[in-house]
């Protein structure tokens, strides 16, 4: 049985970004047979139905990875009480033209962290709007709002000890839910 692929969507561009070490940690917490890819949105052009038949190679790059895609794995920031324009940018490319989305019947898991207390609570609800509109089926429980403290990594860039045993518990949830989307 080949490997199940998960791509990876990080909402935020930034270098050190929080996000894209979550993602990171998380992909070592998941069982052999899942394998996680990041799909960069950093390249994309802004969304215009005036080009969506005529798409940026970074576009057709974009679309190629998230359909070879057997899931997908949304890391969201939370700027301004919801997700980034950058993310959104890549859900409406992702999405276009009309009929043609990457995005429907995708099982996704959706997480974040943030130096607020609340994490990314709100960017999640947001983003999980958005999600269903596209059709993507997204694993309801259990939520992941991430406050960043000091030890949620640790030196190697492995969840620290406070946070594991719950981001485990996500993972599992995360891989059943894939596996009973695909039937």
């Amino acid at each position: 049985m080949s490997a199940l692929k998960v791509g990876v969507i990080v909402g935020s561009i930034r270098k050190e970004s929080f996000n894209r070490k979550l993602t990171l940690a998380l992909a070592r917490l998941a069982p052999e047979g899942f394998v996680f890819d990041r799909i960069g949105i950093e390249n994309l052009p802004f969304f215009s139905e005036d080009r969506e038949f005529t798409p940026d190679p970074a576009v057709v790059t974009f679309k190629r990875a998230v359909g070879e895609s057997d899931a997908l794995l949304f890391a969201t920031p939370e700027y301004n009480r919801s997700f980034s324009g950058t993310l959104k940018n890549a859900l409406d490319v992702g999405s276009r033209p009309r009929g043609e989305s990457v995005w429907s019947g995708k099982p996704a898991g959706v997480v974040g962290v943030a130096l607020g207390a609340m994490g990314t609570a709100m960017a999640q609800q947001h983003l999980r709007g958005v999600l269903s509109f596209l059709n993507m089926p997204t694993l309801p429980q259990p939520e992941v709002y991430i406050q960043y403290k000091e030890g949620l990594f640790d030196t190697d860039g492995n969840i620290g000890t406070e946070s594991r045993d719950f981001l485990q518990t996500w993972m599992d949830s995360f891989v059943a839910w894939i596996r009973m989307v695909k039937g």
